[in-house]
Order: structure tokens, then sequence, then C-alpha cells
């Protein structure tokens, strides 16, 4: 017999129901082209360079790493540098101090081996601390699993708590494609509720409940709710009564609280602060067992940015032992997330303090980037809102703003006669005319009948105003081009 070959139709169905996002794909691969073009044949199009507004990647935009991070790094990753003398004068006294502490962590004190399945102990004591301090509650080390960033954690949660296509949850719209996407290829039902753009991307607990109990009457055993804090793709802050409404929801209707809080560090505006789901169930007075809640943090995302480290982590509180066994059993399945993110997230949650040298140069450094953020999210919502048919709620957190947009008829019937989402022809069309990449909000999700896009607030501060005056003039001729 003929031998078989491999097709489409062949491979697993759960892959093929993955949505293609193929409108962002099309913009990514258009804004690749053109950057070719403008590098091959200069003034091939009415701009220089292409502004990508669609990363969420700060270090790959132009962002430098925290110099005291680095250094650790690299004397963990060189031991040998710990033995010249000329290490004192080039690296900080505290950075030196502790990476040896780190390298005392490992076996023949070298980052090149396996750790434990769950990460190693010591710096997972370091996290839980960390936690405990943020949160004003305890933290055991052994709720900590350290992992290669925040995505293969949920991938491991919704292993767990997805059965078959009776299973469902909650999830918000919009939001990252990650939940939807590990959702599809588990067979889980996705149970959508709409974050409230009118209240400032709050959540609304009478959606919620209704979602709820719609899928519940459908048979669908509803065992988790998702929510993303600070948002993305929103740039929202939830107030602190909302996540206590959340909380008590999840603890009354016996649903799992999968809190994405990887945005933690990046708050845009004075009146907002950050507090994590942990800390608000325990003011409640939710003690072990009451709730179960799963945390998730990432060193990708925060004022760092150290995207291609790949560390992450999740806390689960409130599960029994015989389930954590369980989980254990799935985290046993991969050797152990590298080391350097390992590492790297016990930075993050414990970065230099007052007394070592490193300290106000590394707030230095914090301080500027946060405040970089503020302003470039401030000035983009500003000049934003100033644009017929666009709205833009104030960026809080994040590294996003995501404007609504209320397209004219004509271009929608335009856009339909491409075959063409809306909200990605505007995209197209965008950077053809001015080399703006943003992201179409149907990617995410959004209200039918809605139309946003997502832009992050990354660009080089002297390169918002540029944004700004390019964006303003295609989306004035735009709508003057299409108006009804």
């Amino acid at each position: 017999m003929a031998p078989r070959v491999l097709t489409v139709d062949s491979l697993n169905p759960k892959v093929l129901a993955l949505a293609d996002h193929l409108g962002c794909d099309a913009i990514t691969r258009r804004a690749e082209c053109i950057q070719k073009e403008i590098e091959t044949k200069p003034g091939s199009h009415p701009f220089d360079e292409i502004l990508y507004c669609n990363l969420s990647n700060p270090q790959s935009m132009g962002q430098k790493p925290i110099k005291f991070f680095r250094e650790v790094l690299a004397l963990c990753d060189y031991p040998h540098l710990l033995e010249q003398s000329e290490t004192n004068s080039l690296f900080s006294s505290d950075a030196i101090a502790r990476a040896r502490k780190i390298l005392d962590l490992f076996p023949w004190r070298t980052t090149g081996g396996y750790s434990h399945c769950q990460g190693t102990e010591g710096l997972r004591d370091v996290i839980a601390a960390a936690i405990a301090s943020r949160d004003g509650f305890p933290c055991n080390a052994e709720d900590i699993f350290l992992t290669d960033g925040a995505a293969p954690p949920i991938h491991m949660m919704m292993h767990l708590l997805i059965r078959d296509e009776k299973d469902g949850i909650l999830c918000p719209v919009p939001s990252h494609s990650l939940y939807t996407s590990s959702m599809v290829l588990q067979g889980a039902t996705l149970v959508p509720y709409y974050l409230d753009e009118s209240r400032g991307w709050g959540v609304r607990m009478s959606d919620l409940k209704k979602q709820l109990d719609g899928a519940r009457s459908k048979g669908i055993n509803v065992r988790g709710l998702v929510v993303i804090n600070p948002g993305n793709p929103t740039g929202h802050v939830l107030m602190e009564e909302n996540q206590r409404e959340i909380v008590e929801f999840c603890r009354k209707e016996d649903l799992v609280l999968l809190a994405d809080e990887v945005y933690q560090e990046n708050i845009c505006t004075a009146d907002k602060k950050f507090k994590s789901f942990k800390r608000i169930a325990g003011s409640m007075g939710s003690g072990e067992g009451d709730i179960s809640l799963v945390s998730f943090h990432s060193v990708s995302n925060g004022y760092y940015g150290e995207c291609g480290r790949r560390g992450g982590y999740m806390e689960v509180t409130g599960f029994n032992s015989e389930v954590k066994k369980q989980v254990y059993k799935v985290a046993s399945l991969s050797s152990c997330s590298n080391i350097s993110g390992q590492i790297l997230m016990s930075l993050v949650m414990n970065p230099p303090t007052v007394e070592d040298e490193s300290y106000t140069s590394c707030q230095a450094e914090r301080n500027g980037i946060l405040s970089t953020f503020s302003r470039c999210a401030e000035s983009m919502v500003r000049a934003l809102n100033r644009l017929e048919a666009v709205t833009c709620c104030q960026a809080e957190g994040a590294t996003f703003v995501f404007p609504a947009l209320r397209l004219p008829k004509k271009a929608i019937a335009a856009a339909e006669e491409r075959n063409t989402e809306p909200d990605v022809f505007y995209a197209l069309r965008l950077l053809e005319n001015t080399g703006i990449v943003v992201v179409p909000g149907s990617v995410f999700g959004q209200v039918p009948g809605t139309w946003h896009f997502r832009c992050t607030i990354l660009p080089k501060e002297e390169k918002i105003p540029l944004f700004i005056s390019r964006f303003t003039a295609f989306h004035e001729a735009f709508m003057e081009e299409f108006r009804d």
C-alpha cells in the first residue's frame, strides 16, 4: 500500500478549531513586507518607519533591562567572575552578594542543571516571603510553582479542571487569546462574560450571574472564573469593591478563581492601586478551603519586561492536600522551568532594599519606566478622545489602551465586500497610510456590533507625538472618505 500523507483533515480537530486570527496575521505580515520595502526602496511609502504599537514586548522596542537583575543573572551564569578582582569594580556589591547566595542553592553552584520540578526550593522561599509581605497574609512555599512564564501554568490548570466538553470556564470578553485557545485545546466550553466599558471595563456582577445561570441551564459544569487584573487588552485596574464581589461570587458558586495578575507592577494612574485577589480574599476573612484561588505572575509583563527570560509562578491556595498532589503530578511532567527565569522571578519579587547599594539606581530605573508609561498613556488617551467617533477609557494599568471606534456604515460595507472584519479593515488602512501597527479588537473579542483596537503605550516617548500626528491625520481622512 502507498504510504499515507499527513493532511490537515487528519490532525487533532481541537487544533483545527483554534481561531486563526487571520486579520491580525495579515496585518503583521504586511507590516514586515513594508519594513523591507522601506529599507530596500526608500521613499516607497508615505512614511519612513514602522511604529509597532502591537507588541507587548518592551525590550524589543528599546527599553533597557534593569541593571541589578542582569548583574545577578550574569554572575550566576558565569560564577568564575566572582573569583576575579575586577568584578568588585564592575558589579554592585549587593548583586555580588545576591549571586553568591543564589548559587549556594544549586548543587555544584551551577545554573546549568535541572532543579526540582516545582522550582528551586530556596527561590520559592524568597517568593513566598515576598507574597506574604505584599498581601499581609501567610504564603507557603509549597503552594508556589515556578514556571516558564504565565502560559504554562494556565495550560496546566486547564488540564486539571477540564474533563470534557460539558465543563466550562467563565472568561472575560475582551481578553487575551491565551485563555480561549487553551480552553479550545482542552475541549472546554467557553462561557463568556462581557466587561463593562461604560464602567471603565469593570465586571458587572449581574451579567456574570446571568452567564453562569445560562450555562448551567444548558448542562454545562462551570468550573472556574478567569479575571485579568490589570487588564489585557483593556488596561483597566479593578476597583476593590468589584474584587470583593468577585471573590464572594466564586465562594458562593463554588468556582475556582483564576487570577491573572502579571501586570501588577504596572499602574499608570495615582488613583488606583493594585491589590491581589489573595489579599482581598484574606481581608474578607476567607480561610483555607473557603475559596480555591490560583494566582499567576510573570517576569515578562511588569516594568522589567523580561519577555525572553520566560520566568513566572503560580500560587495555589485553598486546595486540599489530595488536589495539590495532582497539581504536583502535572507539574512533574516537565523536568523544571528554566533556571534563569526562576532566578529572575525571585529578583522581581525581592528587589534591592533601602540598605543595598543598588537600591537608589534600581528605584530610579523602575520609576523612570513607569512614569514614561503613564505619560505616554495619558497623551494617547487624550489625543484619541479628541477624535470623531473614538472613545477611549483611561489607561490605568498594564501597557495598553483599547479605544472604541464607531465606524461609518460605508466603512463597514467596504470591509464586508472584502470579507474582512471592520476593525481589521481599519487597522490595515491605518498601516498602509501611516506605518502604525495595532491589533484589531476582534482578536480579543468584543460586544457584537462594536469595534476596537489594542495599542501599546510602549513606543519610545519621543515617538508619541509622531504617533498622534499620523493617527489623527489618517482618522480624519478615513472618516471623511466613508462618511455616511
